[in-house]
């Protein structure tokens, strides 16, 4: 699944990538009603190369609104492992088949993982990188997720996992999301594997994320953990 905003500029490339690296995948392009064309260009590719779906939304509502409509999508045409990835090329599709054996090896989750040995982020500052590792470290000592990248948007589940997930109550949005999806699998009892990957900041195009949604991820933490860990105690 490609959640996408106006990726013109690397639509066909990430396409291209993911055939090779992964030839046996179908893949559902989301698109938020990008105005620069990122639907029918897509469409265009997978009428040339087959494989290729469009999923078309009338305006931008987030990348969790997309993914979990990706999600109805896929458990609906009853596909065994489904894939959550970024369109700017930030996720190498080369490590595709990483993610998809370790799902079929028996894991619930399998993350795409900044933060285990052999992953990196080359061109992020020691801040930004700091950030990012004390929200994640934040989030698993707060929601006990034995996740080193829980914020990690690059990862493929087992359908039967997501099947038991009411995706209609997964009300977070970007970091939060993951870590909410992340969450919700550890609380099925769900094992999560980590594979290393490589984070490359996008080259073409303008990032989506702000300091809005990291707020709200680490604000939505904080009462997960408030509920499941402190007021549920309190009251049995």
């Amino acid at each position: 699944m490609l959640p996408t905003y106006n990726e013109a500029e690397n639509i066909v490339d990430v396409l291209g990538r993911v055939r090779a690296a992964a030839p046996e995948a179908e893949v559902l392009v989301v698109d938020d009603g990008s105005p620069d064309g990122t639907a029918d260009l897509a469409e265009a590719w997978g009428v040339e190369h087959g494989g290729v779906s469009v999923l078309r939304r009338a305006a931008k509502s987030g990348l969790g609104s997309a993914y979990r409509a990706g999600f109805a999508v896929g458990l609906d045409h009853g596909f065994d492992v489904l894939i959550e990835m970024d369109s700017d090329l930030s996720h190498d599709p080369a490590a595709l088949p990483a993610l998809i054996h370790e799902v079929g090896d028996g894991a619930a989750l399998c993350i795409g993982s900044r933060y285990v040995p052999g992953g990196s982020i080359p061109d992020w500052s020691w801040h930004r990188k700091m950030l990012s590792r004390w929200g994640n470290r934040y989030a698993g000592w707060v929601l006990g997720l034995d996740v080193h990248d829980a914020t990690a948007g690059y990862r493929a589940y087992s359908a039967d996992v997501l099947a038991k997930i009411d995706l209609a109550e997964v009300k977070a949005d970007g970091y939060g999301f993951q870590i909410e999806m992340a969450y919700e699998v550890k609380s099925l009892g769900g094992r999560i594997v980590e594979v290393p990957i490589a984070f490359t900041d996008r080259i073409r195009g303008k990032s989506k994320m702000s300091g809005r949604i990291v707020v709200e991820a680490l604000l939505l933490v904080t009462w997960w953990g408030l509920r499941d860990r402190v007021l549920r105690r309190t009251r049995t």
